[in-house]
C-alpha cells in the first residue's frame, strides 16, 4: 500500500528555525553548549549582558562570561536560508543599509567595513585578503571561523545594458574570503569596487555559464569549477554587464 506523501509548509518548521528572543526566523544561530539551545547571535548576546542564564531553560551558562559558551551553527543558517526563500539576501541587504548608515563615511570606512562584515576584502585592501586590520587596529573578522577559498575574478568586455561595456578590470583580481559568500554578495562587491550605480547589473559566471544569486563558491567549485576537470587554483569568476535579449 503506497503512502501518501504530505506536503510540507515553512510553517511547519518553524518551532526549530524561529528565535525564542525575538520570534524571528534565526540570523546567525549561536547556539548554548550547555543546553544546546539556540537563538539568534545578536539577542543572545544582547541577553548576556544582563543575565548569565539561558533566557529558555534558566541554567547557568556561565559564572563569568557566557560569552564562552556560545557556538555558531553554520550548518543550521544554510538550512534555514534553503527552506526560506529570499531571507539571506534580505538579511544581507539590511546589514549593508545598517553599515552605510551607522558608520565613518571618510575614507571608505563604512565600505570596508560592511564588506569585512559579508567575508570580503575592503574598498581599501591592498593584498586582495579578507578580515584585514582597519587603520585602527579593530581586526575583527565575522567570517574568520568559515573555511576560506581564493578565487580571481575576471572582466569579460561583453555589452550590456547600455549598449557599451561600463565594468572594468579590479585593480586587485585575487581575493581571499569565505567559502559561505554567495554571488549575490560577490555582485554586491563588484559593484562597490567599481562604484557601479545601485541599478546596475551584472552576471558572474563560471566555465561560461552564468550563476545563480544564491550560489555559494563552495558550491561553485565543488559542482562547476572541480567537476568540470579544473584542477587550478584559484577558481576563477568571470563577470560582465548583464545582456539583453528582449
Amino acid at each position: 500500500m503506497a503512502a501518501t506523501g504530505r506536503r510540507y509548509m515553512v510553517k511547519d518548521f518553524n518551532h526549530f528555525i524561529t528565535c525564542y528572543l525575538c520570534r524571528g526566523y534565526l540570523i546567525k544561530p549561536t547556539t548554548v553548549t550547555e543546553c544546546l539551545h539556540t537563538f539568534c547571535k545578536s539577542c543572545i548576546v544582547q541577553h548576556f549582558e544582563d543575565s548569565n542564564d539561558c533566557p529558555k531553560c534558566g541554567i547557568q551558562v556561565h559564572e563569568t562570561n557566557p560569552l564562552e559558551m556560545l557556538r555558531l551553527d553554520n550548518t543550521l543558517e544554510e538550512i534555514i536560508f534553503k527552506l526560506v526563500p529570499g531571507l539571506r539576501e534580505k538579511e544581507e541587504q539590511q546589514e549593508l543599509d545598517f553599515w552605510k548608515k551607522n558608520q565613518p563615511k571618510t575614507n571608505g570606512q563604512a565600505d570596508n567595513l560592511m564588506c569585512q562584515r559579508l567575508g570580503l576584502p575592503g574598498v581599501g585592501d591592498g593584498d586582495g585578503a579578507g578580515g584585514g586590520a582597519d587603520e585602527d587596529g579593530a581586526d575583527e573578522d565575522y567570517h574568520r571561523s568559515d573555511p576560506q577559498i581564493a578565487i580571481c575574478l575576471d572582466c569579460l568586455r561583453n555589452t550590456g545594458q547600455s549598449g557599451e561595456s561600463t565594468v572594468s578590470d579590479l585593480m586587485k583580481r585575487f581575493i581571499r574570503c569565505s567559502s559561505r559568500v554567495t554571488v549575490g554578495t560577490i555582485k554586491k562587491f563588484l559593484s562597490l569596487k567599481l562604484k557601479l550605480p545601485s541599478s546596475y547589473e551584472l552576471d558572474v559566471l563560471c566555465n561560461g555559464e552564468i550563476m545563480g544569486r544564491d550560489h555559494t563558491l563552495e558550491f561553485i567549485y565543488m559542482t562547476r569549477w572541480r567537476l568540470h576537470g579544473e584542477n587550478t587554483y584559484p577558481m576563477v569568476l568571470e563577470y560582465r554587464p548583464r545582456i539583453d535579449f528582449g
